[in-house]
């Protein structure tokens, strides 16, 4: 179960922030101030891929607190931080980010870390 449960928290959570950062992408630059962010909320009310976004978080919220609640802290967390190494690959192949050798390494060592737990 608690394999399923990671699957769940990593797929919502990487299309949850790849639909976000798409999303802002197109909107542009943001305003801090209140008529920002009423103007942000107005936009995540029309805009689908912001709004399933936030389901995606939900539901990646939700399927950790089950996580916790069958596995240890110490795996779930380092566990979930699988979505840095695939959010990384996708941000380049999807959004077409510019994703240095560092940025690459970092992530892989992650992953490493990731694939050493899961042992």
């Amino acid at each position: 179960m608690k394999w399923l449960l990671l699957g769940i928290i990593v797929s919502c959570t990487v299309m949850a922030d790849l639909l976000q950062s798409y999303e802002m992408k197109r909107s542009g630059e943001q305003r801090v101030d209140a008529r920002g962010l009423a103007r942000l909320l107005g936009m995540i009310a029309v805009r689908r891929y912001l709004l399933l976004s936030i389901v995606c978080m939900a539901i990646s919220f939700f399927a950790f607190m089950a996580l916790v609640q069958t596995a240890p802290l110490s795996f779930a967390v380092p566990a979930s931080a699988a979505t840095i190494a695939l959010e990384t690959a996708l941000a380049k192949l999807v959004l077409h980010e510019a994703v240095g050798k560092r940025r690459t390494a970092g992530a892989l060592l992650i992953l490493g870390g990731v694939l050493m737990l899961a042992r």
